[in-house]
């Protein structure tokens, strides 16, 4: 019963608006008084032992790239470059808008620069080209998270800060789901969109296609060599994660500064306070989700999950059809950053005692979060979305939920009950960290 009261408390206190490393502190202080028995020196040091990790400069690397590449108008040219491949077609907008999210995601790793940043460039464009306003929003709002599934993504960083796995193999683990969601949600809106008076701009020949794409490549250079440089030499040997994370945010200052020219030092700094102060809320949230995961082990909580879920039933997939229902609900209620730190420090030994592989239960946690994030009635990207688009949420509402039932849902259970989705790159890359092999690849 204290465990409910607790878990009452550290949800209410978010619903309430609190900020979310006090929620954490709340629920410690009423275990550590109503429980008894819990020595503060030792919840300390256990709290202390899992934040004095690297993961914490990783963490503070990719948030300051991404903040530099919102102010610095590199996601403007990632947008050109995917418009002059498909902006000449009646659903050309939505497509481009989705592919600019997943270039965006696969450099600044969160779904909250994506919509910032994509969303204050297409949704205008969308708009005055004949979209529905709540059709473009929901758009953006739909493909912002592949900011957490294309890699490098700063919630599998802290999934798998929190559970000792490999960075780089998490980061692999939802790939194939996020090409796929690039795939469907541009299908969608081709079948949205052909009926509806959109203005298109003139064909061009091949030339000018050529040519087109050619100048919107040589302006977006430097902007698509960045993941270049930490993916490969994250899975080419050269550097680590963190390593990486590091290269590519003085990158990101040097292209800025001197190539670009579109940085100054205030921008740099506000880049600067923004990720410490992002990463410090991260730290601190951390430091008081361990301590309450080490006071729930000890009281034998995660045992008690078991016992409850083989209760209800002993069948293995029901069991997960039940984790992905507490994922979603706290996808609606938590930003991506705390909800991938709470679901890990509680779920993560209920699904390694059914048999998980810890690899594939992250993709399962990025594509079930990331659903619940854009979920209504209190979803966070959704909001955010509605705020950058100037959209009317009830006029949002609607597509979005179309997006919802025909792409994230399906794809999120794609990767629930088909393994091999979210584990045959780790493998195939990474076989130390996966040594699992894949039933179509044991021949």
């Amino acid at each position: 019963m204290n465990v409910v009261i607790d878990l009452v408390i550290l949800l209410g206190l978010m619903v309430l608006g609190v900020p979310v490393p006090f929620c954490f502190m709340a629920a410690v202080f009423y275990m550590m008084v109503t429980t008894g028995g819990f020595s503060p020196v030792f919840l300390v040091s256990t709290g202390f032992h899992q934040i004095n990790s690297l993961a914490v400069l990783c963490v503070l690397f990719f948030i300051l790239m991404g903040g530099i590449m919102s102010t610095t108008g590199i996601a403007a040219r990632l947008v050109a470059v995917s418009d002059a491949l498909f902006g000449r077609t009646k659903s050309g907008l939505g497509t481009v808008s989705v592919i600019s999210s997943a270039l965006f995601g696969a450099i600044s790793g969160t779904c909250t620069a994506a919509v910032a940043a994509v969303g204050s460039i297409m949704i205008p464009r969308m708009v005055e080209r004949g979209y529905p306003r709540g059709h473009a929003t929901a758009i953006i709002s739909a493909a912002s998270v592949e900011g957490q599934l294309i890699p490098p993504s700063v919630p599998m960083i802290l999934y798998a800060w929190v559970t000792w796995q490999s960075v780089a193999a998490c980061f692999l683990s939802t790939v194939i789901p996020g090409l796929i969601m690039v795939v469907l949600y541009s299908f969608v809106n081709w079948c949205v969109v052909r009926k509806l008076p959109i203005k298109v701009l003139p064909p061009a020949t091949v030339a000018e296609k050529t040519r087109e794409f050619g100048v919107a490549v040589k302006k977006g250079f430097w902007a698509l060599l960045l993941p270049v440089i930490v993916l490969g030499g994250i899975y080419g040997g050269v550097f680590t994660p963190t390593e990486a994370a590091g290269v590519a945010s003085i990158y990101c200052i040097i292209v800025g500064f001197f190539i670009y020219r579109t940085m100054n030092l205030n921008m740099l700094k506000d880049s600067l306070i923004t990720s410490v102060t992002t990463t410090g809320v991260i730290v601190l949230m951390v430091f008081f989700v361990m301590m309450l995961s080490k006071m729930y082990v000890m009281q034998n909580i995660p045992q008690k999950i078991v016992g409850a879920l083989f209760g209800i039933s002993e069948n293995r997939y029901m069991i997960l059809l039940l984790v992905n229902i507490v994922l979603l609900l706290l996808g609606m209620i938590m930003d991506d950053f705390s909800g991938t730190i709470l679901a890990a420090a509680l779920l993560f030994p209920v699904v390694t005692e059914i048999g998980i592989h810890p690899v594939h239960f992250a993709a399962i946690m990025g594509t079930n979060l990331g659903l619940g994030n854009k979920t209504p009635p209190t979803a966070p990207i959704l909001y955010l979305s509605a705020r950058v688009g100037n959209c009317p949420i009830e006029r949002l509402i609607k597509p979005q939920l179309l997006f919802i039932c025909t792409v994230s849902l399906p794809v999120m259970l794609l990767t629930t009950y088909f393994p091999p989705l979210s584990l045959t790159l780790p493998h195939l890359l990474m076989p130390k960290a996966v040594p699992e092999v894949p039933w179509f690849l044991a021949w």
